[in-house]
């Protein structure tokens, strides 16, 4: 895997990096059991051609080169791959506009998660 969207996307998918993805490799989840996917984006491992396209347009700061992921997201890295077998419940998402989140927002994000990259 090259890349891995991490928890810091959960609720919050902004989307700028559907757009700039030139193989549309990130999806979003359709199926109902958010208990197993929740309300993110996810990056296919064996689609993504490592062209770190999507990194700089998250304005959540949610994307990481797999061998960077911060420890606090470590499980994220597996749980993105688990798309691979559960292609039929994902898509590519088609590009809504969002505000982009302040600063501040951004920070909030990170403490709820513990991270403070």
């Amino acid at each position: 895997m090259a890349w891995v969207i991490t928890r810091l996307c959960r609720d919050c998918v902004d989307q700028a990096c559907v757009d700039v993805c030139p193989v549309e490799c990130i999806y979003a989840y359709t199926g109902d059991d958010a208990s197993k996917f929740p309300n993110q984006l996810y990056i296919h491992p064996e689609e993504c051609i490592d062209c770190g396209a999507c990194e700089p347009e998250c304005p959540w700061e949610a994307i990481f080169e797999d061998a960077s992921v911060p420890e606090v997201f470590a499980a994220d890295t597996a749980h993105n791959a688990k798309i691979v077998d559960e292609m039929d419940n994902f898509e590519v998402p088609t590009r809504e506009d969002h505000d982009q989140p302040t600063p501040d927002q951004v920070a909030a994000n990170k403490a709820k998660w513990k991270y403070a990259g």
